[in-house]
């Protein structure tokens, strides 16, 4: 079991609110480089911020189904230290990008957990958004999380997907993630955290992690 679930917020724009949420203490800050997203930031803005971040904060670009020279020239111009990929990106296309890949999956009642396999010596983690018919991610809405209850992974499990402050503990008691991946349940707009809902959904993170420490070592 881990110990403490790491985690991310996602759709950030602006190095101010990078400093704000990192201060209160997260482990990963996203970058979206999908230019059809509301939450899309130039590389050269994120190259400016990346370079504020301090020592273990890791800085994930966010792409879908872009070409793999791009994704590297763009990890490589921001100093990106990991990149999701939220598109139909293959096994093969994930092998050639150079840095850690996180494989989002989006989840709905069709799911099928046989597509993961593929992907296993390929990725570092696989993160579940919800499925929807038109985004990529971002949608603000949950999904099923008993549907990844039974699914026995090689690589860590990231949880997004319409998480919020009020929902983030039942989604560590349930599903047990290696990290959350928080976004519009922490926005008052697209690309504008609130950080009252950043703080308060990392209490319950740290609320649940204890709760499950606990119910590990009784007495």
């Amino acid at each position: 079991m881990n110990a403490r679930t790491r985690i991310k917020v996602c759709g950030m724009r602006e190095l101010a609110e990078v400093a704000e949420v990192v201060a209160a203490g997260v482990d990963a800050v996203g970058f979206i480089f999908v230019a059809e997203s509301p939450r899309y930031i130039d590389p050269d803005k994120v190259r400016k911020i990346v370079k504020t971040l301090p020592p273990f904060v890791d800085a994930v670009g966010v792409f879908v189904d872009q070409d793999a020279s791009e994704v590297n020239e763009i990890v490589q111009y921001c100093g990106l230290t990991k990149v999701q990929l939220h598109g139909a990106e293959s096994p093969e296309f994930c092998a050639e990008i150079h840095c850690r890949v996180l494989k989002a999956f989006r989840v709905g009642p069709a799911f099928e957990p046989a597509i993961l396999s593929p992907y296993a010596g390929e990725v570092s983690a696989f993160l579940f958004d919800t499925h929807h018919g038109q985004l990529a991610g971002g949608t603000g809405k949950t999904f099923d999380w008993g549907l990844l209850e039974k699914i026995d992974l090689s690589v860590p499990l990231v949880l997004a997907g319409g998480l919020t402050p009020e929902n983030v503990g039942e989604a560590i008691r349930r599903v047990r993630p290696f990290a959350v991946d928080f976004n519009s349940g922490v926005e008052v707009a697209p690309g504008r955290k609130d950080l009252d809902k950043v703080r308060a959904a990392i209490a319950g993170v740290l609320a649940a992690d204890r709760e499950r420490l606990a119910s590990a070592n009784p007495g």
